[in-house]
């Protein structure tokens, strides 16, 4: 496959303003499309997905580039967005047409999703039958424009809404990390805990990463999730660690931090809830101006060279 070859991934996991945030601006992204699949309407207006008889679901269409971002991964964020034992819509939102399912485009697709669906359904996370379909694709119809890219144009009402529909809870509990305080004690350093778990800092200068300059990616310690890549790591002379950005923003957490009688940006990973550090505005203005300030007792080094070791294969595409 040519690297510069592109496909559509499409997927329909309830309301689709909160489907587009999770995969917006991953390496190998092109376009995020909301609109409507599934039906036999021409051409549907959102109107009609709520008045008519159409068959359509909310989806997203995705234009990514395989060779860089893998079905595989696509599909793994997609089943962390939404509950896939409820047949009847999405937490609030009832109905057919907010009924989740994976369109595949070709057999390779079919193939990988039905693998991730098979080995969900073996992994005991749900109590519940996996009632999520995997089903051919069919003409997608992009949504009036007021619903594109909705997260950002509306980011006050879409947090209240993400958070209102129980979305949001529904997520942190389910794909979450169950943390044993107790255990962590046991396996972290005094620094590491003090950082991830109590919301410390630790010395500048005087840590592992600051001037590290290995190529590999940086995971949470608690965890092993994959936050930040030594392609995006400079040197910011604060003495931490500094990154432009988290390799797949879906996996920081941002919170207002009003500790210390100042007001900032606290980074935390998703699924660990480790403090990781802090977010600024005063990063390189060509890289977009923002500089992660990251807490080195909060992250594990893994060397390009141990990716497929560690089990990271799928970010290998970082250092092609």
């Amino acid at each position: 496959m040519a690297l510069n070859e592109l496909k559509k991934a499409t997927f329909a996991g309830g309301c689709f303003w909160c489907m587009v945030e999770p995969f917006d601006e991953l390496p190998g992204i092109e376009a995020i499309f909301s609109g409507y699949t599934g039906g036999d309407l021409e051409n549907p207006t959102y109107e009609d997905i709520f008045t008519k008889d159409t068959g359509h679901v909310e989806a997203v269409e995705i234009t990514y580039n395989p060779s860089v971002f893998p079905y595989k991964r696509l599909v793994e964020i997609f089943w962390q967005q939404i509950d896939p034992t409820d047949a009847g819509g999405q937490f609030n939102d009832r109905g057919e047409h907010y009924t989740t399912a994976i369109f595949y485009h070709d057999e390779e697709q079919k193939m990988t999703a039905e693998k991730s669906k098979h080995e969900l359904e073996l992994s005991g996370k749900f109590k519940k039958p996996i009632v999520t379909k995997i089903l051919p694709a069919k003409p997608f119809y992009p949504a009036e424009e007021k619903h594109q890219d909705y997260y950002k144009k509306q980011s006050f009402h879409y947090k209240l809404y993400k958070k209102g529909s129980g979305r949001a809870d529904f997520i942190k509990e389910n794909w979450g990390i169950k943390k044993n305080k107790e255990k962590l004690r046991e396996t972290l350093t005094d620094m590491q805990y003090k950082v991830t778990q109590e919301n410390g800092t630790e010395p500048p200068f005087r840590n592992d990463f600051h001037d590290h300059e290995e190529e590999g990616i940086y995971v949470d310690i608690v965890s092993g999730e994959p936050l930040f890549s030594s392609k995006d790591k400079y040197d910011a002379g604060c003495g931490w660690p500094s990154f432009t950005r988290p390799i797949e923003k879906q996996q920081i957490a941002e919170n207002t931090d009003t500790s210390h009688g100042m007001i900032r940006t606290e980074v935390r990973s998703k699924q660990a809830d480790s403090h990781l550090g802090h977010v600024f505005e005063d990063g390189p203005e060509d890289k977009g101006g923002i500089r992660y300030c990251i807490n080195s007792a909060a992250l594990k080094f893994i060397p390009k060279e141990e990716l497929d070791k560690e089990g990271y294969e799928d970010y290998k595409y970082l250092f092609r």
